[in-house]
């Protein structure tokens, strides 16, 4: 079992799995059983696809030690947030009159450098934070603890195309910024007090190049030693308090 899932809630069995999507659970993952392929199995695939949610095929022998009980090829844990779509929070905060803050997390898979990151965002004004529904960190007690309860407050937009969310952000008027050691412009000296939406890499890789391809610009931070960069929530801290500087935000 995937210590992740430790803390999340599981539901098994088809019915069980197409009732909490009917009725608006929210799902973090979904286990189908390889080789199944009966009317109800179609139901729920169908029901996942409507719900643009993902499920991994994968081997009785998993399902099993996952739970002892019938399963019926079927497990489900439940998340521990409600997610948003990025398209309806941008609208609702220009017309409130607020200047958007986003933070775009790409391939961030440690659960408490996610939790960690979004306590920072939180409290330095990030309106929500984007993160891909493949590729992710689980948002599970572990992080929810991490974040000192931050992902209650701020809202968590869960996306299947982080590349059409860059579109729909730059159609809206939000500038899309990288925060990356693979550039030469210093964070203090680009323009980061208009609408913007910042991304942050993996430690691992960086930010994608697929999605630096679609920026308006990328910022380093200042830095000075042997390790090759800064842990991503540090990163993340660092460029949120350039921004709140060049925003007078006490």
């Amino acid at each position: 079992m995937n210590s992740q899932d430790d803390e999340l809630v599981m539901i098994y069995g088809t019915r069980a799995v197409i009732e909490a999507l009917s009725s608006g659970k929210e799902i973090e993952r979904v286990f189908l059983q390889n080789g199944l392929n009966n009317p109800l199995i179609r139901e729920l695939k169908d029901a996942l696809k409507d719900a643009g949610l993902h499920f991994q095929g994968v081997p009785s022998e998993k399902l099993n030690r996952l739970t002892r009980s019938n399963h019926q090829g079927v497990i489900a844990y439940l998340s521990t947030v409600t997610y948003y779509k990025t398209e309806d929070i941008v609208p609702v905060l220009f017309e409130e009159g607020k200047v958007p803050l986003l933070m775009i997390l790409d391939r961030i898979t440690d659960t408490r450098n996610l939790g960690a990151i979004a306590r920072t965002a939180e409290c330095s004004g990030v309106h929500a934070l984007i993160i891909p529904s493949r590729g992710s960190a689980l948002i599970n007690s572990d992080a929810v603890k991490t974040s000192a309860g931050a992902l209650h407050h701020l809202p968590v937009c869960r996306e299947d195309n982080l590349k059409q969310t860059l579109d729909f952000l730059k159609a809206s008027g939000v500038k899309i910024v990288a925060c990356t050691e693979k550039t030469e412009l210093p964070a203090r000296e680009a323009d980061l007090t208009g609408p913007l939406a910042i991304i942050m890499g993996s430690e691992e890789n960086g930010v994608s190049h697929e999605y630096i391809k679609r920026c308006d610009a990328s910022v380093r931070l200042p830095m000075s030693g042997s390790v090759a960069s800064y842990n991503v929530s540090v990163s993340a801290g660092m460029i949120l308090y350039e921004v709140m500087c060049q925003r007078k935000i006490r």
